[in-house]
């Protein structure tokens, strides 16, 4: 029979051994819970994200996890109503970000100076950039932010001598004909997170495809801006309108195409 001291000293020893072997189990489930998934390749549809209102605000949270090249990878779209109070003055430690403008006038604050970006425009901002966002017009205000993070070592210094944070205007850009229709070039540099990051925006004045179905190495989003397209993803179809997103991973075969006799325009942006 066991004594009480006896009994304590085998309940200590258990509870000892419990928590041995649960002190992995627990890391190894911490561990796989803190991994996000990667994001899959497919069509996001506006309409499919609900708006959160918080005061003069509203969000939308549209996709979220890692891409081949980058750990973090997030999207989502804020809309300023009229007279909202600018966002909080900050700088990014470890991501990078791209705000796109859907609808409105963008008044941007970076680092003392200021900015007006109207639809279509762009703003790709290095870390470490003390920044804030106001609405400067009338309506609403709704832009896209892209935030992420590379699987590989941050390099600021790269960033700065591709020419550090880039604030573009859509009617700045010189739009260059084609048979099919046109483009228009954002930009094709590196950046502190991305060895290289490519925007531009394509128009298609006719039902048809915009180029044969091809893959490469870059994960690449493409954002409606007006029309509707169809789009072809390793064997699968989908279809996206204005607002909605294509996003197509890395060596994932895929080709766009107007899926009408109107003419249809977007964004493309690809990173790696």
């Amino acid at each position: 029979m066991r004594t009480g001291s006896s009994l304590l000293s085998f309940s200590l020893q258990y509870d000892s051994m419990k928590i041995i072997f649960l002190i992995p189990f627990y890391l190894f489930t911490f561990n796989t819970m803190a991994q996000p998934d990667l994001v899959p390749s497919g069509s996001y549809t506006w309409t499919d994200y609900p708006a959160k209102v918080n005061g003069d605000r509203e969000s939308r949270m549209i996709l979220e996890g890692t891409s081949s090249h980058l750990d973090y990878f997030r999207i989502h779209a804020t809309t300023q109503y009229p007279g909202a109070k600018p966002s909080t003055m900050h700088a990014n430690d470890d991501k990078e970000e791209c705000l796109i403008v859907k609808e409105g006038i963008m008044k941007i604050t970076l680092e003392g100076n200021t900015v007006i970006l109207g639809t279509g425009g762009v703003f790709l901002l290095m870390p470490h950039q003390m920044h804030s966002v106001q609405n400067a017009g009338n309506t609403n205000l709704t832009y896209y932010v892209m935030q992420y993070r590379s699987k590989k070592k941050m390099d600021v210094e790269r960033g700065k001598a591709a020419g550090g944070s880039l604030l573009l205007n859509a009617d700045s850009l010189i739009f260059k004909p084609s048979t099919r229709g046109g483009s228009k070039p954002y930009f094709d540099r590196a950046t502190a997170m991305c060895e290289r990051f490519e925007m531009h925006e394509t128009q298609l004045n006719k039902k048809g495809p915009s180029h044969e179905p091809h893959s490469h190495e870059e994960t690449e989003i493409i954002l409606m801006l007006s029309g509707n397209t169809e789009m072809t993803i390793d064997g699968k179809e989908f279809k996206a309108g204005p607002g909605d997103f294509y996003v197509m991973n890395s060596q994932s075969l895929h080709g766009v195409r107007n899926a009408t006799d109107a003419p249809c325009s977007y964004l493309a942006f690809k990173w790696k």
